[in-house]
């Protein structure tokens, strides 16, 4: 078996806690203007909206915990700020700035499907 495959468990739930830990990040800038405050005119929507659910659904993602519904939710909420702030500006993310909720989009997707891993406080309280 090659290396990096007996090493799966390990890789999936780095990759779960960095996703989490980088996103929680855009919740603490939009609730607390931390480490750079938002720019002027962004919604109060965007804010007090998607900021709660960036920071909660980014620490629950990170460190494990109800991973499966959080990422869920995360996915949601990038599909939407995707069509809201993105997705009519033109036609590829590449050209609309929309490269990252796409990513954060679809890797939360993908962490919904496959739950906490191994290192993660779901996978200690025993659930799936």
């Amino acid at each position: 078996m090659p290396f990096m495959w007996s090493y799966n468990s390990q890789i999936y739930s780095l990759l779960r806690i960095v996703v989490g830990f980088l996103f929680l990040w855009h919740g603490v800038q939009k609730l607390f203007g931390f480490p750079d405050p938002m720019p002027a005119g962004v919604p109060a929507l965007i804010i007090y909206g998607a900021g709660p659910i960036e920071l909660v659904g980014g620490t629950l993602v990170m460190i494990g915990l109800f991973t499966r519904w959080a990422a869920f939710l995360c996915s949601g909420l990038m599909a939407v700020a995707y069509w809201m702030a993105h997705g009519m500006k033109a036609l590829l993310p590449i050209q609309n700035g929309g490269d990252m909720a796409v990513l954060f989009c679809f890797v939360f997707l993908f962490i919904s499907t496959q739950g906490g891993g191994l290192w993660s406080v779901d996978a200690v309280q025993g659930r799936r």
